[in-house]
C-alpha cells in the first residue's frame, strides 16, 4: 500500500483525504519506492508485535466449539485487536506530549493517529455488524456505544462547564446537554438539566416534565421487539402531546430537545455542528425514529442520512465510502476500499482473517487460485519480511496460508541478510522445523563461505558439515592440513576432536579427524595404537598422496623409540610406501632438486633399516627363547 498524504483536519477521516500528486506539477522528482513504509515506523511496532500473538491464538482455537461459544470467542478476539489499536494511539499521544516535535514530525504523528483512529472506527463497526451480528434491538445499543466511543468526545467540554461557578449560565451548557441527548446519554443529560432547574426555579415544571420523558424513554435489550415497539409508541405519543400543548414553548432549548426526542429530522440537523459526521446523525436519527431497526434496513437509512447531512456542498470521502459499504453489508467492498485507502496491509489482512473465521468469506476465491484471506495475509507477511527484525512475525503468517504460504516463505527466507551467526542460526532453526532442506543447505553454504573468507576455518567446517556439503568439507579440510604443515599445530582442536560420525562426510574430513586422533594418541604416549593408525592412513589410501611425506616424517620419532614399536611387517609396509612416494618421475625429480626432501628420505631409509634390524633381532630372540 502507498501512504495517503496528510490533510490536517480534526475528524477521524483526516488520514483518508487525498491530495494532488506532486508529479502532476511537472517537477522532476525521484521517488524511493519501499514496500509497506509503515513497517519501518517505530511507533507501530507494538501494533505488529501484539496483534501477531492474537492472530496465532485465533488460528489455534478449537473449531469444534458450540456456535454460541465460538461467536463469543470471535467477538473477544475482535475486541483484543481493537485494544491493541487503541493502545498504539495512546502510546503516540504520550510520545508526542513528552517530546518537543517539529512541525513535520507533529504532522506525521497526527496523521498516524488519525489513521489508527479511523481503523478502529471501521473495525468496531464491522465487529457490530459482521462478527457479533447484533440483531434488531441490541443493534441500536451497539451503534450508540460505537458513536459514544469514537465521535464527539465531550469530556473536556463537560469538565469546563461543571467546573464553572454557575454551570447553567456557561456558554457551552446547552451544547453539552444537546450532545448528551444526541448520543442517547440520558442520565448525564438529566444530571446537567437539574443544574438548570436549580438555577431557574421558574423552569422547574418544564424541567420535571422533560426529565420524566427522558427517564421513561424505552431503551434496553431485555424485552422482546414487540414490547419495545409498543412502549416506544406510547412514549413517543406522550412526547408529541407535550410538544403540541406548548409545554416547552417558553424555553427554546427544552423545546428543541423535545423535538429531538420525537425524531424531528430538521431539529436534529440543526445540531449538525455538534454531531460533526453523518454516521453520528444516522445513529441519532435511528434512536429517536426507528430504535428497532433491523440490520438489513440500515443501508436505506445510512444512504439517506449521508445525503441529508452532507447536502450538495460536499462529497463523500474514502472513510465515508468504507462505512457506507459496511452499512450496506458489502463486505468485499469494505475490504477493497480499505486496501486502497489505508497505508499498510495490517488492517485488511487481520480483519479479513477474522471475518473468514466467522465463515463470511468462504465463497470468495480470487481468479488466480488463492482466496482473499490468504492473498492479503501473504501481502502483509511479505511486507514484514522487508524489516530487519519483524520478519520473524511474518513466518507465522506464511505458516497459516495453506495454498501459497510455504512457497512464499521459501522465497523470502532466502533473501534475509545473514549479518551474524546468531541470525543465521535463527533462520536455520525455522527452516529445519519446517523441513526446508534446500534452504538449510543454502544458508549453511553461505555462512561457510563467509567464515572461510574471514579465515575462520572451524566455523567454516562446522557450517559445511551442517550443510552436508562433501566438496566444501574437503576444501576446508585441505586448508586445515595446509595450516598444520605451515604452523606445525592444529587450530580449532575442540571441533576436530568431536567430529564423531560427521567425519564420514568426505574422505579428506575422515583423514583430518583420524590424523588428529594420531596426534592425540602420540601425545598420550600410546605409541603402538598411534603407529597402527598412522600405517592404516597410508595403506588404506585415506591420506592424500601429497601428505604421505608428512606422515612418514611423523613415523620417525616412533622408529627412534627405545622400545620397538613397528613390527617387521609394518616396517616393510612403511618402506613400500616410501618407495612408492619416490618412484614416480615427477616425485623423483622433486626429491633430487630439494636437498631437504632428499635428506628426509635418507633419514627415513636409515631409520627404517635400523628399526628392521632391531625387529629381526628382537623377533629372533623371542623365537630362540
Amino acid at each position: 500500500g502507498v501512504p495517503t498524504p496528510f490533510n490536517p483536519s480534526h475528524s477521524v477521516s483526516a488520514g483518508f483525504c487525498s491530495r494532488k500528486h506532486p508529479m502532476a506539477t511537472g517537477a522532476a522528482c525521484v521517488f524511493v519506492v519501499r514496500r509497506d513504509q509503515d513497517i519501518y515506523m517505530e511507533t507501530l511496532r507494538k501494533l505488529f508485535n501484539e496483534s501477531h500473538g492474537i492472530f496465532v491464538g485465533l488460528q489455534r482455537c478449537e473449531e469444534e466449539r458450540a456456535a454460541r461459544a465460538r461467536n463469543a470467542q470471535l467477538v473477544q478476539v475482535s475486541k483484543n485487536y481493537r485494544s491493541v489499536i487503541r493502545a498504539c494511539m495512546e502510546d503516540m499521544h504520550q510520545a508526542a506530549s513528552k517530546s518537543v516535535l517539529s512541525g513535520q514530525r507533529f504532522s506525521a504523528f497526527f496523521f498516524q493517529v488519525s489513521i489508527l483512529s479511523a481503523m478502529e472506527l471501521i473495525w468496531n463497526l464491522c465487529e457490530i455488524l459482521f462478527v457479533e451480528a447484533a440483531p434488531a434491538g441490541p443493534l441500536l445499543l451497539r451503534l450508540l456505544d460505537w458513536v459514544q466511543l469514537h465521535i464527539c468526545d465531550v469530556d473536556n467540554m463537560v469538565r469546563e462547564v461543571l467546573s464553572s461557578e454557575n454551570p447553567s449560565k456557561h456558554k457551552l451548557f446547552w451544547n453539552v446537554v444537546d450532545i448528551f441527548v444526541l448520543q442517547g446519554r440520558m442520565d448525564e443529560a438529566r444530571h446537567l438539566l437539574s443544574k438548570e432547574a436549580i438555577a431557574n426555579p421558574t423552569s422547574m415544571k418544564m424541567y420535571k416534565i422533560l426529565d420524566d420523558l427522558m427517564k421513561k424513554m424505552p431503551l434496553g435489550n431485555t424485552q422482546t421487539l414487540t414490547e419495545m415497539e409498543l412502549k416506544w409508541q406510547h412514549w413517543h405519543e406522550e412526547c408529541q402531546r407535550y410538544l403540541q400543548d406548548g409545554t416547552f414553548a417558553s424555553n427554546s432549548h427544552m423545546e428543541s430537545i423535545c423535538k429531538i426526542l420525537l425524531g424531528d429530522e430538521n431539529a436534529i440537523l440543526e445540531k449538525k455542528e455538534l454531531m460533526t459526521t453523518w454516521y453520528h446523525f444516522l445513529v441519532t436519527r435511528l434512536l429517536y425514529s426507528h430504535p428497532t431497526v433491523k440490520p438489513m434496513e440500515l443501508r436505506f437509512y445510512a444512504q439517506s442520512s449521508m445525503d441529508m447531512f452532507l447536502g450538495e456542498e460536499s462529497s463523500p470521502e474514502p472513510l465515508d465510502t468504507i462505512l457506507m459499504a459496511a452499512f450496506e453489508f458489502e463486505l468485499h467492498q469494505v475490504i477493497k476500499e480499505c486496501s486502497v485507502a489505508l497505508s499498510n496491509w495490517w488492517f485488511v489482512a487481520h480483519l479479513t482473517d477474522l471475518l473468514d473465521h466467522c465463515k463470511l468469506l468462504q465463497s470468495h476465491n480470487l481468479y488466480f487460485g488463492s482466496n482473499m484471506r490468504e492473498f492479503l495475509l501473504l501481502e502483509y507477511a511479505s511486507g514484514l519480511f522487508s524489516h530487519h527484525s519483524l520478519w520473524q512475525l511474518g513466518v507465522d503468517y506464511f505458516d497459516h496460508c495453506p495454498e501459497y504460504g510455504r512457497v512464499y516463505l521459501e522465497l523470502h527466507i532466502e533473501r534475509i541478510p545473514l549479518n551474524t551467526e546468531q541470525k543465521a542460526l535463527k533462520v536455520l532453526r525455522i527452516c529445519e522445523q519446517r523441513q526446508m532442506h534446500e534452504q538449510v543447505r543454502s544458508i549453511c553454504k553461505i555462512m561457510a563461505m563467509k567464515a572461510l573468507r574471514n579465515n575462520r576455518l572451524g566455523s567454516a567446517l562446522s557450517w559445511s558439515i551442517r550443510a552436508k556439503d562433501a566438496a566444501f568439507a574437503t576444501l576446508i579440510s585441505d586448508r586445515f592440513l595446509k595450516d598444520y604443515c605451515e604452523r606445525g599445530c592444529f587450530s580449532d582442536l575442540d571441533l576436530i576432536d568431536n567430529l564423531g560420525p560427521s567425519m564420514l562426510l568426505s574422505d579428506r574430513l575422515t583423514f583430518l579427524g583420524k590424523y588428529r586422533e594420531f596426534h592425540r594418541l602420540y601425545g598420550e604416549k600410546r605409541f603402538s595404537e598411534a603407529a597402527r593408525l598412522l600405517l592404516m592412513l597410508m595403506t588404506a589410501h585415506i591420506a592424500p598422496c601429497s601428505f604421505w611425506m608428512t606422515l612418514l616424517t611423523d613415523a620417525l620419532p616412533l622408529l627412534e623409540q627405545k622400545e620397538v614399536i613397528f613390527s617387521a611387517e609394518q616396517t616393510y609396509e612403511l618402506m613400500r610406501c616410501l618407495e612408492d612416494l619416490t618412484a614416480g618421475k615427477l616425485d623423483r625429480q622433486k626429491f633430487q632438486d630439494d636437498d631437504v626432501e632428499t635428506m628426509k628420505v635418507e633419514m627415513l631409509r636409515l631409520a627404517l633399516a635400523r628399526n628392521l634390524a632391531r625387529v629381526i633381532v628382537k623377533e629372533g630372540t623371542l623365537e630362540g627363547s
